[in-house]
């Protein structure tokens, strides 16, 4: 990963493919770090593209009826996520590993960004300990 490309979040980062998600729920572990649920799945190369972490973000519509704030707190999360998730990719890069993982919000409100960006770290850094 080049210096300029730390903070980005691209597309190939994103998890898109319908057969990584269906192998994601059915058959990924998964662990709560409040507000957030993590699923996560290690991911043969072939299947992955060129990233070594690909996310997807998921909040509940029954939690959230309308779209604005269903999308604001997607936004939040992508945003505290791009900005913190560097160390876990470094290590991922170095075990030579590749991993999908759903970011679901547990949450009935919409949280402060400064409580969102602690909690992700966290959810991060028990990420890269169960990964090991």
């Amino acid at each position: 990963m080049t210096k300029n490309k730390i903070h980005t979040f691209e597309k190939s980062e994103r998890l898109s493919s319908k057969i990584v998600i269906d192998k994601l729920f059915s058959h990924g572990k998964s662990f709560t770090a409040y507000p957030f649920r993590i699923i996560y799945l290690s991911v043969p190369k072939e299947i992955s593209v060129n990233a070594p972490l690909s996310v997807l973000m998921s909040v509940s519509k029954k939690k959230f009826k309308t779209a604005v704030k269903r999308n604001r707190v997607k936004r939040l999360m992508r945003e505290t996520y791009r900005l913190n998730k560097q160390r876990l990719i470094l290590d991922l890069q170095q075990k030579e590993i590749n991993v999908a993982a759903a970011f679901i919000y547990l949450d009935q409100e919409i949280k402060e960004y400064t409580f969102m960006e602690k909690k992700m770290i966290e959810a991060l850094a028990e990420l890269s300990k169960r990964i090991k």
